[in-house]
């Protein structure tokens, strides 16, 4: 297994160090690289799209030619991939209140960004999900999955909204695993 993180913009250092923790804490054989350029998609098998600016990581992925080859690998079973917080949105199928936004399309989701305030209206909260139950989770200015449909699967929730889905090889998450010691979710991730 040769886990990739997105090395655009965002949380990169903290994923890369999460993966190869998570990896470490599992039992999980291989490695976890940066991916900055198309060829160093070769090898991956898990691709991880950190948090950030949405808009900044689609534009850049277009312009460097990483974003038809995910979608490419993504389709064709080659690739599994997690997106988180900005990462979730480029999951989606559609992205509700930005059409600047151009998404990867792989999870069947409507996606709203900042939903849950600016900066300062950041926080943590305990969650459920499905998959092994409570998690601490850290929100910043995160997005709400608004809409799960076909085969998109709902795993957790804060209230009504939508915090967590997984379709396929493909999970999207609105918070941020690599600002926890939790790897749970990496192990999950890893296990698709």
């Amino acid at each position: 297994m040769i886990v990739g993180v997105l090395s655009i913009q965002g949380d990169v250092s903290e994923h890369y160090w999460a993966a190869k923790k998570a990896m470490e804490v599992y039992g999980f054989k291989g490695d976890v690289q940066l991916v900055k350029d198309v060829n160093s998609l070769e090898k991956i098998t898990h691709l991880i799209i950190p948090g950030g600016e949405s808009t900044t990581i689609s534009r850049l992925m277009i312009k460097n030619g990483i974003f038809d080859k995910v979608v490419k690998m993504a389709i064709s079973g080659e690739l599994a991939v997690m997106g988180t917080c900005a990462g979730s949105i480029l999951m989606a199928k559609n992205v509700v209140d930005d059409t600047r936004v151009k998404t990867l399309g792989l999870i069947d989701m409507d996606i709203r960004r900042n939903a849950f305030g600016r900066q300062r209206e950041s926080f943590e909260a305990d969650i459920d999900i499905e998959e092994f139950g409570k998690y601490h989770a850290v929100f910043i200015r995160a997005p709400i999955i608004e809409r799960c449909y076909k085969n998109c699967k709902i795993l957790a929730r804060i209230k009504r909204d939508i915090v967590m889905a997984k379709q396929s090889r493909f999970l999207a998450l609105v918070f941020h695993p690599e600002l926890t010691d939790d790897f749970r979710i990496y192990k999950l991730f890893f296990d698709m």
